[in-house]
């Protein structure tokens, strides 16, 4: 098996894995608060096993380093926080089509902080996402299918986006730095930072929660860092870009078969119109052609 084959598995069982996290979230029972804090502390051994394993606490990391990578932890783990608040408020689907406009969020970050250009077909997928947005926050879907304040679990997954979007600029600057190595110190602030909240006084009881927890800890961010990063290593951005997606189409599947959560077709449209516009915006698609066929002839 290739190099190119290999990280296509893997990387579709990341996103697989990903796609599957807000069914954990819900059947846990637990509040958002206590789930972060369980899926960094059993994330958190994982990755202690694997980043020994392979050899990464050998050499050293300079403060500064220490300090980026625990700033993005901070906004990470905030990112958590708001977008396993927003699963039970706006459905696991509609949650996690309003968190994919993480791409834009990065763009506008690029635009202030590292005066990237904003092109007219950025701005064009920005208009597309915006318009999908329009549609599901126009649309107020019946609370026995997605529970109450959805609104406020439309925002809360926006401001996730957002925050994603931090982490992501924060972690940009750590080249060189093993990408595990960088998770472990994420979790191990998201255990320090959340500790005095989470609830020890009433701990689940049951098998079924400790073994959502563990496997929050242990699957969806233990082993999907691992497959994701291992693909990565492997892929083109441009094939990486499209992978992605299945997260989202596997977190929409999921909503609908496990607990019946169906869109209506202004909430199908507006959800497509943000992840078209994500992929176009990931992938570099352009909505019009930038030459006329003569003029690609001729080179």
């Amino acid at each position: 098996m290739n190099s190119t084959a290999r990280g296509t598995i893997e990387m579709t069982a990341a996103m697989g894995i990903l796609g599957t996290i807000g069914w954990f979230v819900v059947m846990s029972g637990q509040p958002a608060m206590d789930v972060v804090f369980w899926r960094c502390a059993f994330g958190a051994l994982t990755l202690l096993v694997i980043c020994a394993a392979l050899g990464l606490f050998r050499g050293t990391l300079s403060v500064r380093t220490l300090a980026i990578a625990a700033l993005g932890g901070v906004a990470i783990v905030v990112n958590w926080l708001l977008l396993f608040s927003a699963f039970p408020r706006a459905s696991i689907s509609i949650a996690t089509a309003v968190y994919n406009t993480q791409p834009f969020m990065l763009v506008a970050f690029g635009a202030i902080f590292f005066s990237e250009r904003l092109t007219l077909a950025k701005l064009t997928w920005l208009a597309v996402s915006f318009v999908g947005m329009l549609l599901i926050v126009r649309t107020v879907p019946d609370v026995s299918f997605v529970g109450t304040d959805y609104f406020i679990g439309i925002a809360m997954a926006l401001a996730a986006a957002f925050f994603w979007a931090v982490a992501a600029v924060v972690t940009k600057t750590l080249k060189g730095t093993p990408p595990h190595l960088i998770a472990l110190i994420q979790v191990c602030v998201g255990v320090v930072m959340l500790a005095p909240f989470a609830n020890f006084s009433a701990l689940p009881t049951d098998a079924w929660s400790w073994t959502m927890l563990v496997t929050l800890g242990v699957v969806h961010t233990g082993l999907m860092y691992i497959l994701m990063y291992g693909a990565i290593q492997k892929l083109p951005t441009s094939l990486q870009g499209s992978l992605s997606f299945i997260y989202p189409v596997v977190a929409i599947l999921v909503d609908v078969l496990a607990f019946g959560h169906r869109l209506d077709p202004a909430q199908v449209a507006g959800a497509a119109a943000i992840l078209i516009a994500a992929a176009g915006m990931n992938l570099g698609w352009s909505p019009w052609k930038t030459q006329a066929p003569a003029a690609r002839t001729a080179k």
